[in-house]
Parts: C-alpha cells; structure tokens; sequence
C-alpha cells in the first residue's frame, strides 16, 4: 500500500490532444486500480496457507529488489536530503507500515470488496485532513460532499449490526494511515525523488514484516500455488505503482483520479468468483455514496483549478 507521488509533467505528451491525454490517463488508472486489486486478492489466497507476517515479508523483499533495480536505472536514490525531508519519510514509512498491517490483516478476514470499499474514503479523507491540519481551503459543497461520503462508510461498516466485526474498524484504522501518509507526502520537498520515498516505504513494511516473522510468526513452506500466488502478489503490485504514476503523468489529474474507484468493479468480480462472497446491499449502497462524493470532491477541485487559471507544473 505504497503511493509515489508525482505531480503532471507538462513536457509528457505534447504532441497529443488533451483529450487523448486524458483518455490514455484513464487507461493507465484503470490497470493501476487492476494491479492493485488482484495484487489484495493474490494476498487474500494466501491467507489460508501463509501466515500473515510471511506473506507480506516475502512480498516485501520481492518489491524492495524490483524498486531497487528501478531507483538504480533511472538514478533516483537520493540520501543527501534536508533534514525536514527525512523527517516526513520517516513519518510515512511508520504511517506506511501501519497501513499496511491493518489493510492486510483486514483484507485476510474479511470480503474483499467490504474492505475496497472502505478503503476508496481515503481521497476525501485526504480532503478533510488537508482542510484541518494543512489550512487548505474546502468550501461548503466539498465540506459537504465529505460528510455526505462519510455516510456511505457508515453505511457499509454498519456499526452494531451483525456485519461489523473488528477487521472493518482495521479497515478504517488503515484508511487513517494512508490518509496521514498522503499529508506527509503533500509536504515533501521537489528534491525528493518518488522512487526513493517508495523505497524507505518499501523497506520499512519489510523490516517490519521480518521482526514480526522472527519474533513471533510462524513460518511454513511454500507449495507451488501459494508460491505462484505471492509472486503474482509482488508483480501485481510493482504493476500497480508503475501504472499509477503513468497515469498521474498523462492528463489533468482532476479527470484521471476518479477512474481509481474502478477498483471496486475489480473487487466486486474477484470477490464473487474467486472468493464466493457478495456484498449486501448496504455495502453497495455505501459504495456507491463514497464513489459519487470522490467523483464529485475530484470534478469539484478540478474546476476550482481552472477559475484559479494555470499553475506551475513539477514532478516530483
């Protein structure tokens, strides 16, 4: 559950119509949110044969090698840093790792698309936390639409009903890490490559997962299908990252972002076929609430963005 943030390159794509770079930004998200999907499915399979802390160590060192070889080729390894930009690495590494534990844990005991849907609040979260804690300006049709979003998490999680367990409250624990991790993101400066914050993230779940494993976890041997599915679970993920930093590369932001929630179209089919379970109709009302409220915070943002006229393009 890593995420590089790099902002749109102006230079990428110049010769193409906004509109073909907005479509092929859309195509890119969409096999982001793809990746990623199957990627927590291959996790879920292995639960019932790997123990949690081996899984995700495994997987982690399989991640670490290929963002090594890739911060290797494109020169992006950085460690002479200003101190403030250790600082927040660090404070998303720890956030990273939390996220990480709670999602996977999670994701390991309960329906795969209860706990996607939960997950898809973290972009109006992000909202409300830049809002509170960073001074960013939310209006009262945003301020809205994130109340309004917040419902359909209820509505999903159902408190005190027979579906609420405590993996839907490790959801929303996870939905909390990723939304710190972004804000320490937010705050980087232009000199820190995102290989290199997806690295120290990468090696720090790792780390985590391999004390874990050697204190207290237990470790079994991998048989073929549960060896085929970690793999899967590690190129699926390495697929996911790549695929999302080309999208946030090509197009405005603003239209290519929402085309993240097609993850739960992914989740729904995988839960059903792979998994057997259905969500009831609470959790797609929900989703359905979350959805349209991201949808309408990211349309919302993005013609905010175009009244305020043209700002400087970086990546980061």
């Amino acid at each position: 559950m890593m995420a590089l943030s790099i902002a749109v390159s102006p230079a990428i794509g110049e010769t193409m119509s906004p509109l073909s770079e907005n479509t092929r930004g859309a195509a890119l998200m969409m096999g982001s949110m793809a990746a990623f999907t199957f990627n927590d499915a291959c996790m879920k399979a292995l639960s019932d044969e790997v123990p949690f802390f081996q899984a995700l160590f495994l997987r982690g060192c399989g991640t670490v090698l290929l963002l090594l070889v890739a911060t290797r080729l494109m020169g992006a390894l950085r460690f002479r840093l200003p101190r403030r930009d250790w600082a927040l690495i660090a404070t998303r590494t720890l956030a990273e790792i939390c996220a990480a534990y709670f999602f996977i844990t999670a994701l390991f005991n309960a329906p795969l698309a209860n706990v996607t849907a939960i997950i898809q609040a973290v972009p109006l979260a992000v909202t409300l936390a830049g809002a509170l804690f960073l001074g960013e300006v939310v209006g009262w049709r945003r301020w809205g639409a994130i109340l309004i979003g917040f419902g359909g998490v209820m509505m999903i999680v159902r408190p005190g009903t027979e579906g609420f367990t405590i993996f839907s409250v490790y959801a929303l624990v996870a939905v909390a890490c990723v939304t710190l991790r972004d804000l320490a993101t937010r705050r980087l400066s232009g000199a820190v490559p995102s290989l290199t914050v997806a690295l120290s993230a990468a090696v720090g779940v790792t780390l985590f997962a391999g004390t874990g494993a050697a204190i207290g976890g237990e470790w079994v041997a991998l048989g073929p299908r549960p060896a085929l599915q970690l793999a899967g679970a590690t190129v699926f993920v390495i697929g996911g990252y790549l695929f999302s930093v080309m999208a946030m590369r090509v197009g405005e932001v603003a239209v290519v972002a929402p085309f993240r929630y097609t993850a739960l179209v992914w989740a729904l089919l995988l839960g059903a076929v792979v998994f057997g379970d259905w969500p009831s109709g609470w959790t797609l009302a929900g989703a359905a609430v979350v959805v349209a409220t991201g949808i309408y915070t990211f349309y919302r943002e993005r013609r905010l963005a175009r009244a305020a006229g043209p700002a400087p393009l970086r990546i980061r």
